[in-house]
């Protein structure tokens, strides 16, 4: 069973998360989690300038996922930074290259979720996660979150991501903080979650 993890990442802090999710995904019996990136709009010398590169060093080599690549998951789980309370544009031009998908309703019937990242605690987490959702329920996707039998999120002994939208991350204004061990938990379980639902529904 193939769970396709599509991302979108600067810094790092989605790509970890990333890695967590697959981890999940990969703890249900016949499940595959397949980590790939979305394709990259801004120039090198860009990202250069944003000082980006080398945190992306451990990423670039990465397949860049294609529609098709969603057309033959079994699930599929969004992971996308903020901007301004919606996906980040990256990860919007390539769900507008879906169109085709949309058409023969390819992803009708998949089940999927997302994951995210701010750089406050409340910079949009739950708008960005809810304003996807907006996409894939028109793709006829089904949509799973991150339930509160996954107790880190109801903690209040530390500053923390995470909602039943999905799992989140919080990289401070300057990108120093990277996901902490309960937000990495929070998107195992959404990962596990999900391929748990997609191996009932395909079974």
């Amino acid at each position: 069973m193939r769970v396709v993890i599509p991302f979108y990442s600067l810094y790092g802090h989605i790509y970890k998360m990333a890695q967590a999710v697959k981890e999940g995904v990969e703890q249900v019996e016949g499940a595959e989690g397949i980590i790939m990136r979305v394709p990259e709009t801004l120039p090198d010398e860009v990202i250069e300038k944003m000082g980006a590169m080398e945190a992306q060093k451990s990423f670039r080599t990465l397949p860049v996922a294609t529609p098709d690549d969603l057309a033959n998951a079994d699930a599929i789980i969004f992971g996308t930074p903020t901007r301004f309370g919606n996906m980040i544009g990256q990860m919007r031009q390539f769900l507008d290259s879906t169109g085709g998908l949309w058409a023969e309703g390819k992803l009708v019937g998949k089940v999927g979720g997302v994951f995210t990242s701010t750089a406050t605690q409340h910079g949009g987490q739950e708008s960005t996660i809810l304003s996807t959702h907006t996409t894939m329920l028109h793709q006829g996707m089904i949509i799973a979150g991150l339930p509160y039998t996954f107790q880190g999120q109801t903690t209040l002994e530390e500053i923390s991501g995470g909602s039943p939208y999905g799992a989140s991350t919080i990289a401070d204004g300057d990108g120093s903080r990277m996901p902490s061990k309960n937000e990495l938990e929070g998107a195992r379980y959404q990962g596990r979650y999900i391929a748990g639902i997609a191996k009932k529904l395909k079974g």
